[in-house]
């Protein structure tokens, strides 16, 4: 399936046309228009306030791309800076960064006339012109540092051609053309300097709190390191708290990134090391290697999260969180991945995260909650699998146990899989019924994990239940792949941020283990190969020898449609709130949530399918 309007295909109300004569009338006034407007913005720069995201698109830095979103009009505002525009370039989105099936924002040239079109990729990657013209043109302008593009395009534009812009993550494609071109058609993608950048194109409207006058700074950033020569790598760096030092709120905090790096510094996290350890060793080096000492690994409090394209992050004005003080370790890890495809070499860096807090402690401390499943070998997923499904339950029995009973409020999120995980969601289920999507992502990607503020807090009470449910492929796998830590096995999980901080800390499930055993039983039974269910023979052995036909698949999916599950209703001190969480019935939904009603874009008139031309002669650099 596409990942445009023929994908994620909603209701959409649209106009239709039938005057030619209105259509041309309209694209002569549009074109005499632009070119008014074009040499208009020659002389006016565009400001860098009314494009408050930003991200560069290439790893040399040649493509950056800035925007704003309007959700009155429900459109997103694009400027892009070519700083050695050649004959042309291709810009826009895709499901997952492919150049088939495409939705693009094209500008080329045939060495005399330049022309700038909305054209579409099948799915042999052969361009064609869109019938209806929704990446519009606002204007060009050369400038010093290069030429600026600027143009919108709405969120829905009912044109199945077009990809749906949503809340999550957008797979952002772009391609330099190196020679002119006579037409758009003659453009051989396989031949373009492409690439992709990923980013939350749709950010949150949020209010910023007011800062507090005593508010200090803390930067957590690598020693200088050099950046390996290779094209991942994920580097993790030490750092502790001064002694004694007391009980304080992180309110907010942003990226620290090295000039010139901005383009290799993919994403950055700080974690909290375990309270129960007295001390750490130091370490600064790459997260993989041989030489970092194990016990790193009670460094996984999330205190902080940065992807490339996020702004910074602000607490809401009641909480903070917490570090520092009895019963909260000295001890930080920063772990940065640089994303390096060209292999820079001697690059050196000395980027991370600038964290900002205040002793003046505010009303309520933010708490982190893990939803979702329980990294355990029994949630598995066959191989060939385009569109798997596994959802993860924190039951009403447990936040009626848990929660206090003016509830919680939740204000930000992070989801994460591995390498096989396609789409997230969490969903507010009371009485039976699903009443809101606490977040979503259908796009997600295991490479772009980022903290994401909700564009409105989610409350929840006790008895409401929180459901996650994500999507795996696995169509280049040739065995299953069982839940766990490592990076090809998987997880389903929604870090949640939220208010005020209760004892829970995981409310997660997976399906009751003697339903699986039963499960390979009736496999052995129906099957001519064995599948081995001694006791001796752990569950991914188990599952590494079944075969995987239509039956074995089917019946896999029916049993975690079905079968009940073991809770996991966790304290911090990962000891299981009192009570029976065993065998525990699914939550019944009996009304699901709507699917959004989206409205194209308001019309004058038809848009005709013709580029509109520029002269890119006298707005290319000297």
């Amino acid at each position: 399936l596409r990942s445009m309007q023929t994908s994620g295909s909603k209701p959409c109300p649209c106009p239709s046309f039938k005057l030619r004569e209105v259509a041309s009338m309209y694209f002569t006034m549009v074109a005499v228009f632009l070119v008014i407007l074009v040499v208009a913005l020659q002389g006016s720069a565009p400001r860098g306030s009314d494009f408050p995201y930003k991200v560069p698109l290439d790893p040399q830095g040649l493509l950056q791309l800035s925007w704003n979103v309007s959700y009155p009009e429900q459109v997103v505002h694009f400027q892009l800076l070519v700083r050695d525009l050649r004959f042309g370039l291709l810009f826009g989105m895709s499901d997952r960064g492919e150049f088939e099936n495409a939705d693009l924002a094209v500008l080329w040239s045939d060495g005399h006339n330049s022309y700038f079109g909305d054209a579409w990729s099948d799915a042999k990657g052969q361009l064609h012109m869109d019938s209806q013209q929704d990446y519009q043109l606002l204007g060009a302008r050369k400038a010093p540092e290069g030429l600026y593009l600027l143009f919108r395009r709405a969120f829905s534009t009912c044109d199945p051609k077009d990809y749906l812009i949503e809340d999550g993550t957008v797979h952002l494609i772009y391609g330099i053309l190196e020679k002119p071109v006579h037409s758009l058609q003659a453009i051989n993608i396989s031949a373009v300097h492409r690439g992709l950048q990923r980013v939350q194109l749709l950010k949150p409207n949020i209010t910023i709190p007011e800062l507090p006058g005593d508010m200090k700074t803390m930067e957590i950033t690598a020693p200088d390191i050099v950046i390996p020569s290779q094209e991942t790598t994920y580097w993790c760096y030490m750092a502790e708290l001064p002694d004694g030092f007391p009980k304080h709120h992180i309110i907010m905090y942003e990226p620290v990134i090295t000039v010139g790096n901005e383009a290799l510094v993919h994403h950055m996290e700080v974690f909290q090391c375990a309270a129960e350890f007295d001390s750490f060793p130091h370490y600064n080096g790459p997260c993989d290697s041989k030489m970092k000492p194990d016990q790193l690994n009670y460094c996984r409090h999330v205190l902080a999260a940065w992807a490339m394209g996020a702004q910074a992050f602000y607490y809401p004005k009641e909480a903070g969180l917490a570090f520092g003080g009895p019963g909260s370790s000295r001890y930080l890890r920063l772990e940065i991945h640089y994303h390096n495809p060209l292999v820079f070499k001697g690059r050196r860096d000395s980027s991370g995260i600038r964290l900002y807090f205040t002793a003046t402690l505010r009303r309520y401390d933010a708490g982190i909650m893990e939803l979702g499943l329980v990294y355990t070998p029994v949630m598995a997923i066959p191989p060939g699998e385009d569109a798997f499904i596994l959802t993860g339950y924190c039951t009403d029995k447990c936040t009626q146990l848990a929660l206090p009973a003016a509830g919680i409020r939740i204000f930000a999120s992070q989801l994460h899989t591995h390498l096989a995980g396609r789409k997230v969601v969490t969903v507010l289920s009371r009485d039976g019924k699903e009443r809101q999507v606490v977040n979503a992502d259908g796009h997600y990607s295991p490479h772009f994990q980022e903290i994401r503020m909700l564009k409105e807090v989610v409350a929840v009470f006790p008895g409401d239940e929180l459901i996650t449910t994500c999507t795996y492929n696995t169509e280049d796998r040739s065995r299953a792949t069982v839940g766990g830590f490592g990076i090809l096995e998987e997880m389903c999980v929604n870090y949640v941020h939220y208010y005020p901080q209760t004892q829970l800390e995981l409310c997660k499930s997976a399906v009751d283990p003697g339903y699986l055993h039963r499960y390979f039983n009736l496999v052995n039974r129906f099957n001519d190969e064995e599948v081995c269910t001694c006791p001796q023979v752990s569950v991914p052995q188990q599952f590494s020898s079944v075969p995987w036909n239509t039956f074995n698949r089917d019946v896999l999916k029916s049993l975690y449609g079905f079968a009940p599950i073991s809770m996991h209703c966790n304290k911090s001190s990962a000891v299981r709130f009192p009570g029976e969480w065993e065998k525990q019935p699914l939550p019944t939904i009996t009304e699901r949530l709507r699917e959004p009603f989206l409205r194209g874009p308001p019309a004058p008139g038809p848009r005709p399918a013709a580029p509109i031309p520029l002269n890119l002669d006298e707005l290319r650099r000297d």
